[in-house]
């Protein structure tokens, strides 16, 4: 079983004393590649430099999250766009707007995630997404852009089944993690998940967050990271009435072709 972890925070401060080890765990159960999200300034030029460190096993992204949206400046625009062209970095983001925590006021959030969708335009890049409790206003402005990208995956999938034909509709890729495993609030993706395309879904843990309620024995330090990868590839197949091997093999290949890698 070979499979991709299309959203791993790596750059995150938990990994910083282990990180090697957490290579190679995911090595270990199958994980053998990892995208780096890039959330912030700082945080995608670290995604780079780990991706340069550990070619052929880690690629990167790009973009500031919307709660850092108000730090987002000109400087920061150029320096995404330089980040974007680096052959180790696959997509731009991660991007999009969060309501449901409104770090960044929204006017703020809507200009800098539009900033980032001309970025992707204007280069190239796939896009990678983030939305959370702004739906209509996330679908009406990456409409404005959907044609001049080549893909877009709104990563971290957790919203309704409208929402989810309406990403479907306009070719988007959907990111599912282990909020699928939740008891409280991820059963309804139980169902969703058999909705979504083969050539459409893929997988990622979106690590250290999200660990997966259903892993036993539950670590005790509640830090998720790739090797869980292989738990969420096994809860997915069975929700879609699929050998696990065959969910690898498909969200791996999507995956691979997503990233171009």
């Amino acid at each position: 079983m070979e499979l991709l972890d299309i959203g791993a925070n790596l750059t995150h401060e938990s990994f910083g004393h282990d990180f090697a080890a957490v290579l190679e765990r995911a090595h270990a159960h199958g994980v053998t590649r990892m995208v780096v999200t890039g959330a912030s300034r700082e945080g995608s030029e670290q995604a780079l430099v780990l991706a340069q460190r550990h070619a052929g096993q880690l690629y990167a992204t790009a973009g500031v999250h919307p709660h850092h949206a108000i730090d987002y400046d000109d400087a920061t625009d150029t320096l995404l766009r330089n980040l974007a062209m680096q052959p180790h970095v696959r997509a731009v983001g991660e991007t999009g707007l969060d309501y449901h925590r409104n770090y960044s006021p929204r006017d703020v959030q809507l200009q800098v995630f539009e900033r980032q969708l001309k970025i992707a335009a204007d280069l190239g890049k796939p896009l990678f997404l983030h939305q959370r409790d702004a739906h209509t206003d996330f679908l009406a402005l990456l409409k404005r852009y959907r044609d001049r990208v080549p893909a877009v995956v709104v990563h971290c999938f957790t919203d309704t089944g409208e929402a989810l034909r309406d990403y479907l509709a306009i070719d988007c890729h959907i990111g599912i993690t282990g909020w699928i495993c939740d008891e409280r609030r991820g059963t309804h993706l139980r169902e969703l998940v058999r909705q979504i395309p083969a050539n459409r879904l893929m997988i990622e843990t979106d690590a250290p967050y999200l660990l997966p309620r259903t892993v036993r024995p539950q670590p005790a330090h509640r830090r998720n990271e790739p090797m869980y990868l292989r738990h969420i590839c096994e809860e997915v197949a069975r929700d879609r009435g699929e050998t696990a091997e065959h969910t690898a093999a498909i969200t791996t290949a999507t995956a691979l072709a997503f990233f171009g890698i």
